[in-house]
């Protein structure tokens, strides 16, 4: 019993160790050749093809110049102001993320009582560029320890292998802007019209507030909350070091 419970470990931790050598392999070849797909595109196509029989997309890679300064600026002020100094994780940040949660959940589940049904609770992340880079890229949008630590897991591998330029233009190539709209091209010529290269510094603002909540946003891209808060970052930009 004891032999086969040993076996049963030993191959459970060499299948662990194969699964991370590919992921360490993927992102290694991702210096060279551009994602063709994340785990969340593949996701969504299916839904919409379940959900409403086609498959609306946009998406066109570009990278380097093909993306403005404004964009890269305007996406590390909204979303991620240390981008260029840490290693991926923003410990601190974790930590208030998971304060947060935790009063959250106690709140949801003291209303629950109240109203004899569930309610779920509004969770909130602390994830940097490079995390939300490596849910995007590999994993499901299940919340569990297990996915919690390997998004962690891959999250160090990127940066390990990687630049921080590299990792900010798969991000700005692949992150969602609406529904079916993914990348900084396909989303400038939806909502503005131009080519990512040129998109305004107040432009970009406006882009970076979306990428939250796209599917939220999209239908109303100039609402007064869009503007205002594109307003701040765009005062922030000029600040932003840029990896």
């Amino acid at each position: 019993m004891m032999k086969s419970l040993l076996r049963l470990a030993v191959l459970l931790l060499l299948s662990l160790a194969a699964l991370q050598l590919w992921f360490a392999l993927r992102i290694a070849l991702m210096n060279l050749l551009d994602p063709q797909s994340t785990a969340f595109q593949r996701s969504e196509m299916l839904r919409l093809a379940t959900e409403k029989h086609s498959i609306a997309w946009a998406q066109t890679w570009v990278a380097g110049p093909g993306i403005s300064n404004h964009l890269r600026r305007a996406v590390i002020a909204s979303e991620d102001a240390a981008f260029v100094e840490h290693g991926g994780v923003e410990w601190d940040a974790v930590e208030k993320a998971w304060e947060k949660n935790q009063k959250a959940e106690a709140r949801a589940e003291a209303r629950s009582k109240r109203v004899a049904k569930p309610v779920q609770a509004k969770i909130v992340g602390g994830s940097t560029i490079t995390q939300q880079l490596a849910k995007n890229l590999f994993l499901s949008g299940e919340r569990n320890f297990a996915r919690k630590g390997q998004e962690l897991a891959i999250t160090l591998m990127l940066e390990a292998l990687l630049s921080k330029h590299r990792i900010l233009d798969i991000y700005l190539n692949d992150v969602e802007w609406g529904e079916g709209l993914f990348g900084a091209q396909a989303a400038a010529r939806n909502y503005f019209h131009v080519d990512a290269a040129r998109l305004s510094a107040s432009q970009a603002a406006r882009l970076a507030v979306m990428l939250p909540a796209p599917k939220r946003f999209e239908k109303r891209p100039g609402s007064p909350y869009v503007v205002g808060r594109a307003a701040t970052i765009e005062a922030r930009m000029p600040a932003v070091e840029l990896p």
